[in-house]
């Protein structure tokens, strides 16, 4: 009866213990569901976190910031940007801000806010077709202001009343509409101590006036009532051309032709433009020209006057054939020369004299030939040593196809070659020996002894002037 009293009790007491241990393995499965979805949403929210302060980083992907002569420089050229930058981005205030080649499509009002350190703002080859007016607005200090080449149609002249020292605006290569709208702006651009701003942008609409400069256009045909086509309405007999220019062919314009950045250097990128012949009105001042992949088959006599500043030069891949002697006159500082992949076969006597601190000439991929024109470039690396060459290769004749230029000038002075044979002086002319002879010394007397007017004239006459 006591045995069967305890089993009782031990039995009781486990069904009392089932029950808690179930709450509690259910708790705790409750709980590891409880922290999974803790943990899920703490990831959540940390990425919530991360995607909040993602688009500062995002927006200003593998920028590079760097100082020079204590100006510094925000570098975020290619980086396929869509919007400007927060200013809390870099450590630094920057000075320039480089944002050319990217896809920012609008400038919204405050775009710039904290940028009021700028001095310069390059927002060249990109997609913008809208200005909003406050958006300079803080940029006092900025004196120039890059905007060609992108999609602008219109802009007030709002826009640039924040910017009371800008000296330097580019604004060519958009589709500017010559209407109404443009009216302020175009006033503004004509100003003449705004002589800097604006320069060789055109209308691109309408019709009438297609193709005229801003800085030409009357401001008073702006405003001219139109009809949908966009030709002024009134007298339709009047021909649609008389207010478009002549064209005249004249050498292309360095400034319209090419692609201009002014920081940290003058660099101008005129490569696969379809040049002909080395444009006019490179800037003093620049620095780096890039003129690949053209088609400039000769290179004339001061084709680069005025460009004194110039470091280097690359006019590889245009077929070029010739290169006159004064082309490269006046290149004083030019350190790096690339005429790789044309069509030389010599250079001309005098073209490299003036090239003093060449310190890089590339020459491969040319058809050199290899007789006694070759022998001046030749003779002028001997006498620059600090140049380093490459590519100076044999082309023809086949019996030199492949050998050094240098190796060919060589074996060409260790053989004498047989059409120098017949210049050599007679030996009676140079052998001192023979000098003052009896029969020389006669022949003279005789020569002193015969009347004047029946002497032959000298042929040489030297005159010593003291």
């Amino acid at each position: 009866m006591r045995v069967a009293s305890s089993s009782l009790l031990l039995a009781s007491l486990l069904l009392l213990m089932l029950p808690s241990t179930d709450m509690k393995r259910s708790g705790k499965g409750r709980g590891l569901r409880g922290a999974r979805h803790k943990l899920t949403r703490d990831r959540v929210r940390g990425a919530g976190r991360h995607s909040r302060s993602g688009p500062s980083k995002l927006a200003a992907p593998d920028c590079s910031e760097s100082t020079e002569s204590r100006d510094v420089f925000v570098d975020c050229q290619d980086r396929r940007l869509t919007s400007i930058p927060t200013s809390q981005t870099w450590s630094k205030q920057p000075k320039h801000l480089l944002l050319a080649r990217n896809r920012i499509k609008v400038l919204r009002d405050g775009t710039f806010a904290g940028y009021e350190s700028l001095i310069s703002l390059d927002l060249q080859q990109n997609q913008i077709s809208l200005v909003e007016e406050g958006a300079f607005q803080g940029l006092t200090r900025l004196t120039t202001l890059l905007l060609q080449h992108n999609r602008l149609g219109t802009l007030s002249e709002e826009a640039l009343i924040p910017m009371p020292n800008l000296g330097y605006l580019r604004l060519y290569d958009n589709p500017w509409n010559c209407l109404c709208p443009m009216d302020s702006l175009i006033r503004t651009l004509q100003v003449p101590s705004n002589r800097n701003l604006g320069n060789h942008a055109r209308c691109a609409e309408p019709i009438r006036l297609k193709n005229v400069k801003l800085k030409r256009v009357d401001p008073e045909l702006l405003c001219k009532e139109t009809d949908p086509t966009g030709d002024p309405q009134g007298d339709e007999t009047e021909p649609r051309f008389t207010l478009d220019p002549v064209p005249i062919q004249t050498k292309p314009d360095a400034t319209t032709s090419c692609h201009t950045y002014l920081f940290p250097q003058i660099r101008m990128d005129c490569s696969k433009r379809g040049l002909t012949e080395v444009p006019t009105g490179i800037p003093e001042d620049a620095v780096h020209i890039d003129l690949s992949h053209n088609s400039i088959s000769h290179l004339r006599a001061r084709d680069f006057q005025g460009a004194r500043s110039l470091r280097s030069l690359n006019l590889s891949s245009n077929g070029m054939e010739r290169i006159d002697t004064a082309s490269l006159s006046g290149l004083l500082h030019l350190r790096e020369l690339d005429l790789s992949d044309n069509g030389l076969h010599f250079l001309q006597y005098g073209v490299l004299e003036d090239l003093y601190f060449l310190s890089q000439l590339k020459l491969g991929g040319n058809p050199w030939v290899c007789d006694y024109s070759i022998h001046y470039m030749v003779y002028w690396l001997r006498l620059h040593p600090g140049v380093r060459h490459s590519g100076l290769m044999c082309r023809s004749p086949p019996e030199h196809t492949g050998e050094s230029v240098e190796e060919y000038v060589k074996s060409y002075n260790r053989a004498c070659p047989r059409d120098r044979q017949h210049s050599r002086p007679d030996k009676d002319q140079t052998d001192p020996e023979l000098w003052n002879t009896p029969m020389e010394v006669q022949g003279e007397l005789e020569e002193e002894l015969e009347p004047s007017h029946l002497r032959v004239p000298q042929k040489y006459q030297i005159i010593r002037l003291s």
